[in-house]
């Protein structure tokens, strides 16, 4: 009886429209209250338990950086520093974009702050160009999704967490597939250009706008040295990283640029409250319902059901895969990690599964949830930033959809494509 409760009452309230972390928090009471004989203090145990985890201090830094930089002048220059070197290309601009929101991708820790910053810049400069507006918000929207990849994550922080798996090689495994996401999307664009008979536009390479927009963006351009050449070379852990990012942006965009005021600072403060807040509670509520999976030995049923049916493990890491981006569909990527993690790990494991290997597995699909129809919270974003019709984004993000699977297919079935890089650490 109890697994369950555990099994559909949460798709019962999802149903009915509550809240995620609801959801959870209203399950495992239902089971304390009238299912177990285990006292209730436990759930207050487990929640806090869940918090006092010292890696969950980076999510805050990594959220109030990655927000400064991008209101800051930063993501700006950015821009103009990726425009100086692919100018001349059929497809500049679109490919300028992406571009630079890969580079953003080291400074911030979420897709969503990379799809804002770098979207609210770039979007009316492609429409300018005349490219339409499905086009310009898939692009957009999709191209956020590299930020869960490319190092710092708050992705691979909560699948640490919840796997006990080192954020460091997390990092180091998430940068190829994030680049291999990029190169996949950066393919596309080029043929669309192609397609569309699109003469090379904006100037050539010039030595000269190089150096140029390299002076002007300097400050912006040494950020992920800061802050990764910190983390590699072992002068301080991630978590210290996500402080030092949090000083180096105020230093730059409040003293160097002078694009923030103190009051903005503030705003910007409390908005990074607002959103740690929502993640840690989710963080607290899934602990407790995954500890009840656990105990009533959910995971130990699924994995003896799985290893039942003799498959190969090509075939249950497409089963993961398939799992993995429906529920990307529907929940966001904390909830699903958090949630789905202890439940696949057992699985994995007797697959002799490397859980590195998984986690950026795990991370990817729901990165590509993020901007896939109908509730990736990307998407809404786009639709806040952009002003566009939910029609239209849902029909420009579908051709990145496939080709974001097919680089979670090569992510999936290369390890050493996530795996080569881990080896070289300490």
């Amino acid at each position: 009886m109890t697994n369950w409760v555990i099994a559909f009452l949460p798709l019962a309230l999802l149903a009915l429209g509550f809240p995620f972390f609801l959801v959870l928090l209203a399950t495992t009471v239902t089971v304390f209250a009238f299912l177990s004989t285990v006292p209730a203090t436990v759930i207050h145990q487990v929640m806090f338990a869940a918090l006092d985890k010292y890696a969950l201090l980076a999510v805050p830094f990594f959220l109030f950086a990655g927000d400064l930089m991008g209101r800051g002048g930063v993501s700006e220059r950015l821009v103009r520093w990726v425009t100086s070197m692919i100018g001349g290309v059929r497809g500049h601009l679109p490919l300028t974009s992406l571009g630079t929101a890969v580079v953003f991708s080291a400074i911030s820790g979420s897709t969503a702050a990379t799809t804002a910053a770098v979207g609210s810049l770039t979007y009316s400069r492609l429409r300018a160009a005349g490219y339409n507006e499905r086009f310009s918000s898939g692009l957009l929207i999709s191209a956020g999704a590299v930020d869960n990849l490319i190092p710092p994550s708050i992705g691979f922080i909560l699948y640490s967490m919840a796997s006990e798996t080192s954020v460091l090689r997390l990092f180091a495994a998430g940068v190829f597939p994030g680049l291999v996401l990029a190169v996949f999307f950066a393919v596309y664009i080029y043929l669309y250009a192609v397609w569309r008979r699109e003469s090379p536009g904006g100037s050539s390479f010039r030595l000269s706008e190089f150096l140029a927009a390299t002076r002007h963006g300097t400050w912006s351009i040494i950020a992920p040295v800061v802050v990764l050449g910190g983390i590699y070379t072992g002068v301080f852990s991630p978590t210290e990283a996500a402080g030092v990012a949090c000083v180096y942006a105020m230093f730059v965009t409040v003293l160097v640029y002078r694009e923030i005021s103190p009051g903005e600072l503030f705003r910007i403060a409390a908005r990074t409250m607002y959103l740690t807040a929502q993640i840690f509670c989710i963080v607290a509520v899934a602990a407790v319902y995954s500890w009840l999976l656990t105990v009533n030995g959910v995971a130990a049923i699924v994995v003896g059901f799985i290893q039942g049916l003799d498959l190969q493990m090509w075939t249950v890491l497409l089963a993961i895969n398939l799992l993995l981006l429906l529920v990307g569909m529907v929940l966001d990527t904390a909830s699903a990690i958090l949630v789905l993690t202890p439940l696949l790990l057992p699985i994995v494991k007797a697959f002799d599964v490397d859980l590195v290997h998984f986690g950026v597995i795990v991370v990817m699909n729901l990165s590509i949830g993020g901007f896939t129809p109908p509730f990736g919270v990307n998407i809404f974003v786009g639709q806040a930033v952009f002003r566009t019709p939910l029609a239209s984004i849902y029909a420009g993000v579908l051709p990145f959809i496939a080709i974001a699977v097919g680089a979670l297919a090569v992510t999936t079935y290369v390890p050493s494509l996530s795996l080569w890089i881990v080896q070289f650490l300490r």
